[in-house]
């Protein structure tokens, strides 16, 4: 019953992603973009695919790996445990280095980390690779961080109309999700012709094809590059103080990725609770729920492209939470598998929606001269949260868990209400990238 329930719904939400998709080439082929601002985001999305590329082929064998290894699973806990924590403790200095020494260069030292950090798996011994988890904190820091930033600069550098830029974010999202599918059958081919260490190798060679794309291709951007590493911390943390529209802004990105986060550790028991598909070796069901998922995913960033060009991109922020935070509810009322299936597919077609939309708010909102070392502090409440629940989660039910999501997600959306609400300040040297969000709007 609930594989056929899950392959009726993969059959829909293909189908509403191949209509959405022609609906929208033919879209952009009425309204073509600069024939250099295509060069441009082609350009950007081949590094950005390539290094989501190399992050979604480890997701599946991490746990694995250490298991094969022997170690137990509080070893195991221990290991995610140090990777958040690393994200949060060295990912603010990590995004003032970004500001100051250049995108580019931390762009680059992102593939180095991440390749290193992938190389320690060749080794049994618990502290290299414990090692390796704070390499890959630092390199998930940098990731969700630099890529980015570099980005924006370079899209209002090149004074490429503000429109584009959104339509960026949601191509991002959009092929993350097709990455991930790709990437899953990419680790199953590595692992079963190298072992569990297999995804990882590959992911070093990704990263390191990566590295040399930037090296030969990106031009180099700063924040500040006049100011020191403390100053730079300094002066963001100044930027944060007097904008209360950024804490607002960070308050709903660390609350929703937060409940993501936990998500992604919660779905699979949940579903196996009811669904005894879940209880068999070979059943596949874990990858096929996990294709449906990237499948939302992409509908979700369809429907962003839709909706921006007909509602204003705070508006839709806030009702998408709204809609997230009820839910989040269902498995907190319901045990059916088919009933939770249908509720997370829902979420993650929210998740689809989220990410462009974030980063449209981001762009306007965050300053150029302190963008990376903004967007990691923002990530240091979210890993807070992620490692209590982890450190917790044997202790508290899944309803529980779920209910405690819903309330992040409600809060979020009071903050992006009050976001809404909130005028840009004044300031005596504006950021060039910054557009009042009045006029993030087509109507």
């Amino acid at each position: 019953m609930f594989t056929t329930f899950l392959w009726a719904l993969l059959l829909i939400y293909a189908a509403g992603c191949t209509i959405m998709q022609l609906w929208l080439r033919q879209r952009s082929q009425a309204s073509a973009s600069p024939p250099d601002f295509k060069i441009f985001q082609t350009n950007y999305l081949l590094v950005y695919m390539l290094v989501m590329c190399a992050d979604w082929l480890q997701g599946p064998y991490v746990y694995a790996l250490y298991e094969s290894y022997g170690f137990s699973r509080r070893d195991i806990a221990a290991f995610f445990v140090v990777g958040f924590a690393s994200s949060a403790l060295f990912g603010t200095f990590i995004g003032s280095l970004a500001d100051s020494l250049g995108r580019k260069k931390m762009s680059i030292a992102f593939g180095v980390f991440y390749s290193l950090s992938c190389l320690t798996k060749l080794s049994r011994s618990y502290y290299i690779l414990m090692i390796g988890r704070l390499l890959a904190g630092i390199s998930t820091s940098l990731l969700f961080s630099v890529f980015e930033s570099w980005m924006v600069y370079e899209h209002h550098k090149r004074m490429f109309a503000d429109e584009l830029l959104s339509n960026t974010f949601a191509l991002s999202t959009l092929g993350n999700s097709v990455i991930a599918i790709i990437s899953g059958f990419l680790a199953s081919g590595a692992a079963y012709a190298m072992g569990f260490v297999g995804p990882f190798m590959v992911a070093t060679a990704i990263l390191v094809a990566s590295s040399i794309i930037v090296f030969l291709s990106w031009g180099e951007n700063y924040g500040d590059s006049t100011m020191q590493l403390q100053e730079s911390i300094q002066k963001a943390v100044n930027t944060v103080k007097n904008d209360s529209r950024i804490i607002l802004l960070g308050i709903v990105q660390s609350l929703f990725e937060a409940s993501m986060y936990v998500f992604v550790f919660m779905w699979t028991p949940v579903l196996a609770a009811d669904a005894a598909e879940f209880t068999e070796e070979n059943s596949g069901v874990h990858g096929i729920v996990f294709s449906g998922f990237m499948l939302a995913i992409m509908l979700g960033s369809s429907i962003f492209s839709i909706l921006i060009s007909k509602f204003n991109v705070q508006r839709i922020q806030q009702n998408l939470l709204i809609v997230a935070a009820v839910i989040m509810l269902v498995p907190v009322f319901f045990k059916s598998a088919e009933v939770n299936l249908f509720a997370f597919m829902l979420f993650e077609i929210c998740c689809g929606i989220y990410f462009p939309t974030q980063g449209t708010l981001r762009s306007y909102i965050v300053p150029e001269e302190s963008r990376s070392t903004i967007m990691n502090f923002f990530r240091v409440p979210l890993n807070i949260l992620v490692v209590l629940i982890l450190l917790f989660s044997d202790k508290l039910s899944n309803g529980f868990v779920f209910l405690m999501c819903s309330a992040w997600l409600i809060l979020a959306a009071a903050a992006q209400f009050r976001l809404n609400a909130t005028p840009a300040p004044s300031r005596d040297n504006p950021s060039d990238s910054e557009t009042p969000l009045t006029t993030l709007s087509t109507h």
